[in-house]
């Protein structure tokens, strides 16, 4: 567990230097209005997750698949339904909405993902 707080604080703070390096040059046109709280969102929506996940994990190995895929369906639901509401409330330029929110969907679901599978590689060895 300890390997994974590690590995979130580390993979936060790289998902989050590109766009901070943007913001603080000067170039607001690359950041949708509310980028951090979208961050934030993605950031803990991962977290709880992943915990989710490797605590099911750890109570019982045989559903360790099923509780990956139902947290997955459950996170694709709930950013879609954030895009949605955020695209209803502010008008932003498409393609940097786009962009912005698929960056952080994207790397948060592979750091999800490696994370997890190392966590399946670590009980398979056991």
């Amino acid at each position: 567990m300890k390997r994974f707080f590690i590995a979130f604080g580390i993979c936060t703070l790289l998902i989050a230097l590109p766009p901070a390096i943007a913001d603080y040059a000067g170039q607001g046109k690359l950041l949708i209005p509310g980028f951090w709280l979208i961050f934030q969102f993605f950031s803990s929506l991962t977290f709880l997750i992943c915990l989710g996940v490797i605590w099911g994990q750890k109570q019982n190995d045989t559903l360790g698949g099923q509780i990956f895929l139902g947290a997955t369906t459950l996170k694709l639901i709930f950013c879609m339904t954030i895009a949605l509401i955020y695209m209803r409330k502010y008008k932003v330029n498409d393609i940097v909405f786009v962009l912005n929110y698929f960056y952080l969907y994207l790397f948060y679901t592979a750091f999800e993902i490696y994370s997890l599978l190392s966590n399946l590689r670590v009980q398979n060895k056991k």
